[in-house]
């Protein structure tokens, strides 16, 4: 026994079986310095000065609740997505007229705009990688990036810097290709791609939003899952690259509601990552009967039957109960368990203390242990 698990059902590579998606509340000395920066009273060195010493601190708190897998918690970043976006070659950060509206509220305003041709130079965050791999010891040191889809799916592109969709989309490909190797060669081997997009196909009412756009939703499905694929074909093959999947996560509000039978087939049969973080933790998920679809026995499942929006600890028994009832259609051993999202999929955060997140974290990591034996 170690850590509580079974050896034969314990899993040495990623995803394990007690995980988390990524981000966390961002700590009270982080947001004092990064308000300092922005008002030019302390330097860039002194902001990152305080990042490492607190990402040091949450680094050592995810090893004392359990976890095999360390992370940032995503301290640097005010957006689980634009900030690695807007650091890539030929794409910029600007100030749209409004923010991406979810239920109840609005985020501030900020997106991105491709002006360039696409590629994968100097990009920031692999010194960030480095810094935590530098901290995690023996545990394994998590990346989390935004899909190559999100870029499409929430960007710009300005009129006459791609011909045609093919030639940008071949250059999304081969620019997280170049990504990956390059985070790769950093010594990251868990790589995880933050997709909101195939949510957002199962919701009816983000469907037609995605019409409005001019685009086809079946038609973008296919083209997101043909370049994701491109993009990790050359993957090492000891680096493991899994994708998160949720509804929205704002405050602890949301955006789409819908199960995911409009994109099981293609997610579980198409494309070839090694695991998926799916949101399960209300009914707006749907049930468990699409995971049908998963065929392959080195897919691994990771349910997030524990939210981040809410600092009360659910059920264990129910948890339980429900990966009992999510094993009718993929086997226990694939199966492992999360939170169904971050903690602060922007430096604003959920709606809970810091004391309830590692309670969150920590009951995973306990349920985990009692199913996993």
């Amino acid at each position: 026994m170690t850590n509580g698990l079974n050896e034969s059902l314990r899993r040495t590579e990623p995803p394990f079986r007690a995980d988390q998606v990524g981000s966390l509340l961002r700590s009270e000395a982080v947001k004092r310095a990064r308000a300092q920066k922005a008002a030019g009273e302390i330097s860039a060195e002194q902001l990152r000065s305080v990042e490492n010493e607190e990402i040091s601190r949450i680094v050592e708190k995810q090893k004392e609740v359990g976890l095999q897998a360390v992370t940032d918690g995503e301290f640097r970043r005010a957006w689980w997505h634009f900030d690695f976006l807007e650091n890539l070659d030929g794409v910029e950060g600007y100030s749209p007229t409004t923010g991406i509206q979810f239920h109840q509220q609005q985020t501030k305003s900020h997106s991105i705009k491709v002006v360039g041709k696409l590629g994968f130079s100097n990009h920031p965050m692999l010194e960030d990688f480095k810094f935590l791999r530098s901290v995690a010891g023996s545990h394994v040191a998590k990346m989390t990036i935004p899909s190559p889809s999100m870029l499409h799916f929430r960007g710009e592109i300005e009129e006459g810097v791609y011909g045609d969709k093919e030639e940008f989309f071949h250059d999304l490909a081969l620019t997280y290709k170049q990504a990956i190797r390059s985070f790769y060669d950093a010594g990251c081997r868990y790589l995880q791609l933050d997709d909101t997009s195939w949510a957002y196909f199962c919701s009816e009412e983000q469907r037609e939003q995605v019409r409005s756009r001019g685009l086809v939703p079946d038609e973008l499905k296919q083209l997101y899952a043909r370049t994701i694929n491109e993009a990790v074909a050359d993957r090492p093959g000891d680096m493991k690259i899994t994708m998160h999947i949720c509804r929205g996560n704002f405050r602890s509000t949301w955006i789409a509601s819908g199960g995911y039978e409009p994109v099981a087939e293609t997610l579980f049969e198409g494309l070839n990552i090694d695991g998926f973080f799916l949101e399960y933790d209300t009914d707006r998920a749907g049930g468990f009967e699409p995971l049908r679809f998963v065929k392959r026995k080195d897919l691994q499942i990771v349910l997030g039957l524990i939210t981040s929006k809410v600092g009360q600890l659910e059920d264990a028994q129910e948890v339980k109960r429900r990966i009992a009832e999510a094993s009718k259609y993929v086997p226990l051993e694939q199966l492992n368990l999360s939170p169904q999202c971050g903690f602060a999929s922007t430096e604003e955060g959920n709606l809970l203390t810091e004391d309830e997140q590692w309670a969150k974290l920590r009951h995973v990591v306990t349920i985990a242990q009692d199913v996993w034996k």
